[in-house]
């Protein structure tokens, strides 16, 4: 697994050269966002212990396996890390894959896993998750979330969008790396999510699949624009 500081508090831990997750530093420890495939544990845990610092809390985007492939067996080895998911991501990893009679009714896409490690805090919108603003992203699943660090801007965004083989809001191929976008529930839901996220006006851009960009505004835009004229609407 590779190993990538991009911030002063953001790694991003590589593995298979496009598969991400992200250890934030707190005051207190760290937060491990996304667990990666299974057998990333090892390397997670690893990774820790070079920083020399505590995984104190473990989230997740959502519950795809390439994101929560690791969850059980990380949160297996830290008894005592807060487990801290939104209710829909919980209610996934159960193996509840329902739509809500409020959401497209469309089929749901990519490799789902089961878990069975317990939440200990439930986020919702809004909520902070040590220096992290938990932001809704739905759209490459309806239980996809987001994480805004207020102290330096940094955006860790899911898979809401995508730099592997060129930068596009989920649901947009890229054919480079389409895995995606094949994996995408609903690009409409995905578009308006990727306006939401553009509108933090983030300073670094960090996605579960790709290099984190530094000033994405500009690539932002673009990549929306894309996402509109393939979607044939306007801003």
């Amino acid at each position: 697994m590779k190993v990538t500081q991009v911030s002063g508090n953001l790694w991003q831990l590589t593995r298979l050269r496009a598969f991400n997750c992200y250890l934030v530093r707190e005051a207190d420890g760290l937060t491990l966002v996304d667990t990666g495939m299974g057998g990333s544990a090892k390397d997670i845990l690893a990774t820790a212990v070079t920083l020399n610092q505590p995984i104190t809390r473990i989230t997740l985007t959502h519950a795809h396996a390439d994101h929560a492939g690791s969850f059980d067996a990380v949160a297996a080895q830290l008894p005592d890390a807060e487990i801290a998911l939104s209710a829909r991501t919980a209610k996934f990893l159960t193996g509840e894959l329902e739509l809500l009679p409020t959401e497209p009714q469309e089929k749901l896409r990519g490799s789902f896993v089961t878990c069975t490690t317990t939440t200990t805090q439930q986020l919702q919108p809004g909520d902070k998750l040590g220096s992290l603003l938990v932001v809704s992203a739905p759209g490459h699943t309806p239980d996809q979330i987001a994480f805004f660090d207020e102290r330096d801007g940094s955006l860790i965004a899911g898979d809401a969008f995508q730099t592997a083989g060129g930068t596009a809001v989920a649901g947009q191929m890229r054919w480079l790396f389409p895995f995606p976008a094949m994996a995408t529930w609903h690009k409409e839901t995905a578009l308006q999510t990727a306006y939401c996220l553009r509108d933090l006006n983030p300073t670094r851009l960090a996605v579960g699949h790709g290099r984190v960009l530094e000033n994405p505004q500009a690539v932002l835009d673009k990549a929306i624009r894309e996402a509109e004229k393939s979607l044939k609407v306007s801003a």
